[in-house]
């Protein structure tokens, strides 16, 4: 539920407007920094959890998002501008350090902030999606971006069909009047049917997803994260009868809310940059994350299955990764559908940093 006793804020950072909410008056500071289409409310369960561990926790509405700014060129929202948006936002706090936190495409923000920006970002967990490099989403047959992803996104799709990124960023906008003709059925799909509530295919049940042949693992790419010629991307989801326990009408709501206010054009841009993001990132390609460092997947969750191979190499490139965690029957939206495992992994690794 919203939280009268947080401290709501908006800064100025790397010249862009970016509201914040804010639990813990002092301590070591603690950036979260969510995905796709959330906002800074999907850190909820564990604003309070790390404001009494004594740390003080900042959940930033990323670009693009909530009551935040949303630049019109999608360029804007390459991953160093979002990087120098969150080192903005601790400057802003009046703070000289943070831990960064991300889940979704907020993992690989937080990921390569810490990657590129040490000096700033001393310590960094990932959630959902481990480190891939200038790749930045870990697929499969590419963990650490050696080629571009656009190259990538192809072969893993196939001829029929696009990966779901591509389909995002087609310059027609088509992803966008998709989700713009029924936003709240587009959410609330897209929160069921990436859990672990949603029912898995009778053919996978009891397969460990997360350790699949890379070849099972293409095929179950294709058929859950890509979009066939003339579909959409909501023919991969599923509309629940009910809400799942770990999501109530009211957290629902507020996603739906902001996202109705600020439309889907910016979110979406995210996902025009992959290539883009390669390019400037090339300087860092081969250099590794020296920082302290914590992996936290599920079972069910599409980023985890598919970065296996990131996951299985993760030591080649992340020097001190203290701790790598797959939740079980958990989905997509970690932070949400198990947060007390999240708030316990999260303090314990930032007591032992």
């Amino acid at each position: 539920m919203p939280r009268s006793d947080w401290e709501e804020r908006t800064v100025q950072a790397n010249g862009n407007r970016v509201h914040v909410r804010i639990a813990g008056t002092s301590g070591p500071m603690v950036l979260l920094c969510h995905g796709f289409p959330e906002s800074s409310y999907s850190w909820h369960h564990q604003l309070d959890a790390l404001a009494a561990g004594g740390y003080r926790a900042v959940a930033m509405d990323m670009p693009g998002y909530g009551r935040s700014s949303k630049p019109i060129q999608p360029s804007d929202y390459r991953v160093t501008e979002l990087v120098a948006a969150c080192v903005g936002v601790v400057e802003a706090l009046g703070e000289a350090q943070s831990v960064v936190v991300g889940h979704d495409f907020g993992a690989p923000v937080a990921w390569t902030a810490a990657w590129t920006r040490p000096d700033v970002f001393r310590a960094v967990v990932g959630i959902s999606l481990p480190f891939g490099a200038r790749g930045m989403a870990a697929l499969p047959g590419d963990p650490f971006g050696d080629q571009r992803p656009s190259v990538t996104h192809s072969a893993l799709a196939g001829d029929d069909a696009v990966f779901y990124q591509e389909y995002f960023a087609d310059p027609s906008g088509v992803a966008e009047k998709e989700m713009e003709a029924d936003l709240r059925a587009f959410v609330t799909s897209g929160f069921y049917g990436l859990s672990a509530d949603s029912p898995l295919p009778p053919e996978m049940e009891g397969v460990d997803l997360t350790n699949l042949p890379l070849e099972f693992l293409i095929q179950w790419i294709r058929a859950a994260m890509c979009v066939h010629h003339g579909e959409g991307f909501a023919s991969n989801l599923q509309y629940p009868d009910q809400l799942p326990p770990w999501l109530d009408q009211e957290t629902l709501d507020i996603f739906i809310d902001e996202l109705e206010t600020g439309g889907m054009r910016a979110p979406l841009a995210w996902y025009t940059n992959a290539d883009l993001n390669w390019e400037v990132l090339g300087p860092y390609q081969g250099t590794p994350v020296t920082v302290p460092a914590m992996f936290i997947g599920g079972d069910r969750d599409v980023g985890t299955i598919w970065s296996q191979e990131a996951r299985f190499r993760q030591d080649e490139y992340v020097k001190d990764l203290r701790r790598s965690v797959i939740i079980p029957n958990c989905g997509h939206w970690i932070p949400q559908e198990h947060p007390e495992v999240v708030n316990t992994e999260l303090l314990t690794f930032l007591k032992g940093l």
